[in-house]
């Protein structure tokens, strides 16, 4: 477990001018008297803006270590629905968060919070699309993973809706997992490089039991996963059990952030198709073989999940008049 002083001066820093590099590819409307987001944008108008947000998200985690995943899970929902606007923290009764993927979203109430402290501080100054960005990279930092600027800015949505809820399934291949990334104008080293953040990640058994027992109705799992590994996930997550259960995505390193994830994919351990199949593809299997150092030229997993987590934070943000700064996380103004 990482401790509290991981932050800044002991995290992996990712540089300025990668941030900005990722910046120049973020799709925003332009907009005269609202520069799109960039770091250090609050300024003096809220400038503790990001202790405020650390000092609540280190005392979730302390509480329930699992709010770091939830959080980082929900930050990825939230970008790749209408952009990182904060429309996820919306409630409602055809909400995003009301569609089936999002209903095991945990965390809420860790936003919430550091809101409520914003408003004291700052009153409608900071968007809860900025503090769920300044979340997820606090959480991943508490779990040994890297530190990077994030680029503050964005404005809240006012839609919200089940409907526009379109996310990678856990059946997805290759091919549709790249056209899902590069509408978010995410290429593929970053779909590999933002799903090894899967590390700390949980998942549901209902999502990929039938993957261990009866693997597209043959009645036997799918080959392609290592034999030792099924009886170790069926014991977990039993036929008849609760499909709600919980098992963690990197067996053996439960809650950690580090490359041990990719490892599992290269000996057949991947709890997700998806995931696995990361492993079996050629293109991603050299990107993966590069995480974890075994061809050159290598990829510093923790840099470059930094630059990705970036990157991917800047989709399709709202600036101008195409958003507002809410008072409450859950409702419009």
């Amino acid at each position: 477990m990482a401790s509290v002083t991981n932050f800044n001066p002991h995290g992996v820093f990712l540089p300025l001018f990668l941030v900005l590099a990722a910046t120049a590819t973020a799709t925003t409307r332009p907009y005269p008297f609202l520069p799109r987001p960039r770091v250090g944008y609050y300024g003096s108008a809220c400038w503790n803006v990001e202790s405020i947000v650390r000092s609540v998200v280190q005392s979730n985690y302390f509480t329930n270590p699992a709010n770091a995943p939830g959080i980082l899970r929900m930050h990825f929902h939230d970008c790749f629905v209408r952009g990182c606007d904060g429309s996820i923290l919306l409630d409602g009764p055809d909400s995003e968060k009301t569609a089936i993927p999002n209903q095991s979203l945990r965390g809420f109430n860790v936003i919430e919070e550091a809101k409520t402290q914003l408003e004291i501080a700052c009153p409608l100054t900071v968007s809860c699309a900025d503090i769920l960005a300044l979340a997820a990279r606090d959480f991943v930092v508490l779990t040994g993973g890297p530190w990077w600027p994030v680029p503050l800015g964005r404005l809240d949505g006012r839609v919200s809706l089940a409907s526009n809820v379109d996310l990678p399934e856990p059946t997805d291949s290759v091919a549709v997992q790249k056209q899902r990334f590069a509408a978010k104008y995410l290429n593929t080293q970053d779909l590999v490089v933002l799903a090894a953040g899967h590390t700390i990640g949980t998942v549901g058994c209902g999502v990929f039991r039938d993957r261990f027992f009866n693997y597209k109705n043959t009645g036997s799992p799918d080959p392609t996963i290592n034999p030792n590994f099924v009886p170790q996930i069926q014991s977990q997550c039993p036929l008849n059990g609760n499909a709600a259960t919980r098992v963690t995505l990197d067996l053996g390193s439960e809650g950690q952030f580090d490359t041990s994830y990719l490892n599992n994919l290269r000996f057949g351990r991947g709890v997700l198709e998806s995931d696995q199949f990361l492993w079996n593809d050629p293109e991603t299997r050299s990107i993966v073989e590069r995480l974890l150092g075994l061809r050159f030229p290598f990829l510093p997993s923790g840099p470059e999940f930094a630059r990705s987590m970036s990157k991917m934070s800047l989709t399709e943000v709202k600036t101008g008049l195409d958003g507002e700064i809410r008072s409450v996380c859950s409702a419009i103004n």
